[in-house]
């Protein structure tokens, strides 16, 4: 005899399977990069995001805690220039003049994207910013790490290069 699942069960199964898929990773799990577009214009997609460790920073150009903490990713970002890790902003704005313009005065070059929504779904459910999330070279999520970091905290990340 075949077995009939009712409509409502198999609906509430697959919306389960779904959501599992879509949560973010733990800490220790493989991240699903998604494709997202920096401010220059170039695209990072999932085989981008393979070639190295990386930092990503979620900010607003209004958070007063972004602002003491993204001179600490800077130097981060200086520091790993010639090693595999990659150092990447996710702006919460929405206006690229108001980030470009962040950036210049900021003097930071490390790479940022407009693009916090599908990153955010990729590494960390948590909306507090600063939020710095670490992932190795492996696409494996190492840390999360909520709020502002000390110099000697940020600068440390540079042992997942």
């Amino acid at each position: 005899m075949k077995r009939v699942i009712p409509r409502r069960t198999f609906l509430l199964s697959s919306l389960a399977t779904l959501a599992a898929h879509a949560a973010p990773p733990s800490v220790g799990e493989k991240v699903h990069w998604p494709t997202v577009t920096l401010l220059d214009g170039p695209t990072l997609g999932p085989a981008q995001w393979a070639e190295a460790a990386t930092v990503v920073v979620f900010f607003s150009t209004r958070c007063g805690f972004c602002r003491r903490h993204n001179p600490r990713i800077e130097a981060l970002f200086q520091r790993a220039q010639h090693k595999t890790l990659r150092v990447i902003g996710a702006a919460q704005d929405r206006d690229a003049a108001d980030v470009r313009r962040y950036m210049r005065e900021g003097g930071y070059h490390f790479d940022v994207t407009l693009d916090d929504g599908p990153l955010r779904a990729a590494l960390s459910a948590r909306s507090i910013i600063p939020l710095t999330c670490v992932i190795d070279r492996q696409g494996i999520l190492r840390e999360h790490i909520p709020g502002e970091m000390a110099e000697d905290d940020v600068l440390g990340l540079i042992k997942w290069a």
